[in-house]
Order: C-alpha cells, then structure tokens, then sequence
C-alpha cells in the first residue's frame, strides 16, 4: 500500500478545488480526496460513491460492484471447469 501525503500542494490544490466548485459540507472531503489525486496524478478511485466525484474533471470513479461482480463471476466459472 502506499500512502500519499496531503503536503502544502495537496492543501493549495483542495482549496482551490472548494472555492471553484463551492464545495461546503462533506463534499468537502471529496474535494480533498480529489486533490490528492490531483496532485498525485491518480487518475481513478474506487468507491461507493461513485457520482460524488462526477464534478472533477478528468477523474474517473468506480463503484466496487462493477469490478467485483465480474471477477467474482470469472472465479465461478473456474471453479464449475
């Protein structure tokens, strides 16, 4: 696993992101999340609330089902040859 450090970058590009998109509330740690990603230059998340993050330009959030579902079905069909 590796961890990215929400350093001054991370800070100027979150707040610049809360002031574009007028985030307020817990969308708040969206924007933050997609500053890291920013800065970072990750481009793809993984999470439950995939249209939280329809907002930011050129990120692309996944929901885990539509991974899992079809690996898991892939795992199946191993098992059944």
């Amino acid at each position: 696993m590796i961890l990215l450090p929400a350093d001054e970058a991370v800070c100027r590009e979150w707040c610049k992101i809360a002031v574009k998109l007028r985030v307020t509330g817990l969308q708040v740690q969206d924007a933050r999340l997609a500053a890291v990603m920013y800065v970072y230059g990750v481009r793809h998340i993984r999470t439950f609330n995939a249209g939280d993050f329809s907002r930011f330009d050129g990120l692309v959030a996944i929901h885990p089902e539509s991974v899992w579902l079809p690996i898991q079905f892939r795992c199946l069909l191993r098992l059944r040859s």
